[in-house]
């Protein structure tokens, strides 16, 4: 980089730093709160590391992807070793997968559970979900093999939901190798995560090779791509971890799309009119029950449709991406599922849609929903201390019970 553009990008720092000061002031804790503080403290620490990455690629040190990906690795130390199970990395064709199997002897074969972490399809991995994995293998006293997806942008989309099909469809191929009975197979995830649970389900539900996977838990998942002024975008807009703005600011990432487009999708104007009567049927604010709106909603306004938007982000409307978009032929063949929601999460209301459209089509649900929960509290649960809240504790015993019932 030449001097004069150090130069320029050294004073870039200041409006960089007003910035990033302007953002964290705006962020909003819910006054009944009873962790406050604690919720604070996170958001603040998080934001930091979100603001140095995007200060480290603006100026061409190393893109925010990487840095974050190096700082979570970084700031997540490796768990004790583990008597309980026998620990084994391994490669399912071509995927990482590591796999944990209880050593408590039992009468007959285990239930699996094939976890796909979260983290936007950029971030996350094996390490960072150590803890989650080993958690939930000894609870429910199951095999669990958390798989390493293939990460963007190295690896663009769909690549992660490819990886994640490859594992479950050789997991259930070869489960009676590790003690599983393939008929007690469960996808599971967290965020990203969870929407990359209910596609895989989606993509083997018509698999006549396979046997049927038994549930879905789908752990405040991102299911679509249509609406992003619900309710729960609305009321929970400002609240840590997951804001608004940094929601579709991923999710363009992942997809390696034009991130000028936010304010439009916010507005609604990449939906083409011929689309809008399907969509309805699926995504509506109308559909969401009114106590969920008692914290503020205010219908959107109409805008234009365009043409140019639509075509940028098309591929948004992939089942793949948007699971609740699927065709109704394609929900008739799900498992049970398990959903979990959050109170404080722009993306409660995706979860809330998704499990009417389940049940509109007979599939069993099993809601758990965190009232003093918010996006991520699941996933910190497991780390215990400082970053441990209450509502992630009683979040991660619901699915164990869910789990122990399969």
């Amino acid at each position: 980089m030449a001097a004069s553009a150090r130069t320029k990008d050294v004073r870039k720092i200041p409006l960089l730093a007003v910035s990033y000061y302007y953002e964290h002031s705006r962020v909003e804790i819910p006054p009944g709160f009873s962790q406050r503080l604690k919720l604070y403290i996170f958001h603040y620490i998080l934001n930091l590391g979100f603001g140095l990455a995007q200060f480290f690629d603006h100026v061409g040190i190393i893109p925010d992807v990487y840095f974050l990906r190096t700082l979570m690795n970084l700031v997540i130390p490796p768990p004790l070793k583990d008597k309980h199970l026998i620990i084994k990395d391994l490669r399912f064709e071509e995927v990482d997968v590591r796999i944990y199997q209880p050593k408590m002897s039992i009468t007959g074969q285990r239930r699996g559970i094939v976890y796909f972490h979260g983290g936007a399809g950029q971030f996350g991995s094996i390490h960072a979900y150590e803890r989650t994995c080993r958690y939930l293998a000894r609870k429910s006293n199951s095999v669990v093999v958390s798989v390493g997806y293939r990460l963007a942008p190295e690896h663009p989309y769909p690549t992660q939901f490819e990886d994640c099909v490859t594992a479950t469809v050789h997991f259930m191929r070869t489960a009676q190798d590790y003690g599983v009975d393939p008929s007690r197979i469960i996808t599971c995830g967290d965020s990203s995560g969870g929407t990359l649970s209910t596609a895989v389900a989606q993509a083997l539900g018509n698999r006549r090779d396979l046997p049927k996977l038994r549930a879905q838990i789908l752990i405040y998942p991102y299911s679509q791509c249509v609406d992003f002024n619900l309710p729960s975008y609305q009321q929970n807009k400002r609240i840590p971890v997951l804001l608004k703005e940094r929601t579709l600011y991923l999710g363009l990432k992942h997809l390696n799309k034009d991130l000028s487009v936010m304010e439009a999708l916010f507005k609604g104007c990449h939906i083409p009119e011929d689309l809008k009567p399907k969509y309805q049927k699926w995504v509506s604010s109308d559909y969401i029950p009114h106590e969920f709106k008692t914290r503020g909603y205010e219908p959107s306004a109409t805008h234009p449709f365009s043409k140019e938007v639509y075509t940028e982000v098309k591929s948004m409307f992939d089942p793949v991406y948007s699971p609740l978009l699927a065709e109704d032929s394609v929900i008739d063949r799900l498992p049970e599922a398990f959903i979990l929601t959050c109170e404080y999460d722009v993306l409660r209301d995706d979860g809330l849609l998704y499990k009417k459209r389940l049940e509109d089509h007979g599939i069993k649900v099993t809601w758990c929903h965190l009232q003093e929960g918010f996006h991520g509290s699941v996933f910190l649960a497991v780390f215990g201390g400082i970053i441990g809240f209450q509502s992630g504790y009683k979040g991660l015993q619901e699915i164990s019970n869910f789990l122990r019932l399969m």
